[in-house]
């Protein structure tokens, strides 16, 4: 008897346990899904705002170094300068690391910025930047031990992505998946879906519309067609490693060879300046009037996804703030738009191919990519998405935008490895 009575004693403060654990996740997720989403509806109005201002002015292009100079004087005086980016984020998920509450404002104002003055940049480094500072602010006002920080900031950026993309299922899994290549963390499943959840709620409360589009034409499933997607894939990886390499190449040359700060920004908006006068600004700002062009209509310029690069790594390997993320799906989509018609496939269905192949390969998240291409162009050609995934996931190697992202496992085989990616 009293053996049964200590097993059920045990049993009952198990579940006990868990049912405590499951509200306490619940609610942080709700809060911090809350704040994100707020935060995240603010963020795309501004980023909405300043580029309908910087459309109407053109002349804004021709300030870019100012901004740039501005961005450097806010790094500068907040002591952020030289390690606070995406790859603090994502250390923090892994190290005993704080992520510091004054960088939300400040990669909030750098972002904007950014996109006033007309510089190549996304929106989600921003993104996962926010979503670490809620998490990690919101942790440490309810005092959660240092595991459980680790969960909080996860829940932060799931949030903040879910707001600006509206695609709340990718950013559970992304923020599960990006952190270690191979690794689960399947304990921040719940507090990770729940707040994308709530934060892609407020997002529709403020009448902000999901990430989504229309494919207009889809190939017969064949073998042609399996191999066309294949290629595609195989496009992706190889456009995935140069765009990384180039990245921190650019990085690297810009702060060995302009030192200062303020010198190093001038010169890659005055770059920028002059590439725009030359090409036009097609390639400034997020530009997603080519992005849908290309996927609903299947129309690019066969050089638009090198000018994006260029222009991409030029503005963040200077300096300014944003994300790769959204020129990813530029330089995807019109990849995709001109070569898909080379091998036999609608340009409209290479662009989309091309978003998802070439996200998973420079964030190394095939899981969290399949789900995006669900929720961005439905589930209707999900196999054909599903092959160009596999070949550039492992195509790619280890090569990313975030140098703080860890490969747990190799791509080759069933063999742990345990490295930073390039």
């Amino acid at each position: 008897m009293n053996e049964l009575k200590e097993h059920t004693i045990h049993n009952a403060s198990r579940v006990r346990q868990y049912i405590l654990s499951f509200l306490k996740w619940t609610l942080i997720a709700l809060v911090t899904g809350a704040v994100g989403g707020a935060l995240g509806a603010a963020f795309r109005w501004a980023i909405n705002l300043v580029t309908d201002v910087r459309l109407t002015n053109p002349w804004l292009h021709y300030l870019l170094p100012v901004g740039g100079l501005i961005i450097a004087f806010l790094y500068r005086v907040t002591k952020l300068s030289g390690h606070a980016d995406t790859n603090l984020i994502i250390n923090s998920v892994r190290e005993e690391g704080r992520v510091p509450l004054l960088l939300a404002p400040v990669i909030f104002l750098s972002t904007v910025i950014t996109h006033l003055f007309g510089g190549s940049a996304g929106r989600e480094g921003a993104a996962l930047q926010l979503g670490g500072c809620i998490g990690s602010a919101i942790g440490r006002a309810v005092r959660l031990n240092e595991k459980d920080m680790h969960l909080s900031v996860m829940c932060g950026m799931s949030g903040l992505f879910s707001a600006l993309f509206g695609t709340p299922l990718t950013a559970t899994v992304f923020a599960m998946e990006v952190i270690s290549v191979g690794v689960f963390y399947y304990s921040a499943f719940l507090p990770c879906i729940v707040s994308a959840l709530a934060a892609f709620s407020i997002t529709n409360l403020f009448g902000l519309e999901p990430t989504a589009f229309e494919v207009t034409a889809y190939p017969e499933l064949s073998i042609l067609s399996i191999l066309g997607v294949a290629g595609l894939g195989l496009a992706a990886a190889l456009v995935s490693i140069l765009f990384c390499v180039a990245l921190e190449q650019t990085h690297h040359f810009a702060a060995e060879y302009f030192n200062n700060e303020y010198l190093r920004t001038a010169v890659g908006g005055a770059i920028i300046v002059g590439l725009t006068m030359i090409l036009g600004i097609r390639y400034n700002g997020i530009g997603g009037d080519v992005i849908a062009q290309a996927i609903t209509d299947g129309k690019a310029l066969p050089y638009d996804f090198i000018l994006k690069m260029l222009f991409t790594v030029i503005t963040i390997g200077f300096g300014y703030k944003g994300g790769e993320i959204i020129p990813t799906f530029f330089i995807g989509a019109t990849m995709g738009a001109t070569l898909a018609p080379l091998l036999g496939l609608p340009a409209s269905f290479g662009a989309a191919v091309g978003v998802v192949a070439l996200f998973c390969a420079v964030v190394n998240c095939p899981i969290a990519s399949i789900i995006l291409s669900i929720e961005l162009f439905g589930s209707r050609g999900l196999i054909f998405f599903a092959v160009s995934l596999c070949v550039s996931y492992m195509l790619s190697g280890y090569y990313s935008l975030y140098s703080g992202q860890k490969i747990m496992y190799s791509k080759r085989r069933a063999r742990y490895i345990n490295r930073n990616a390039k």
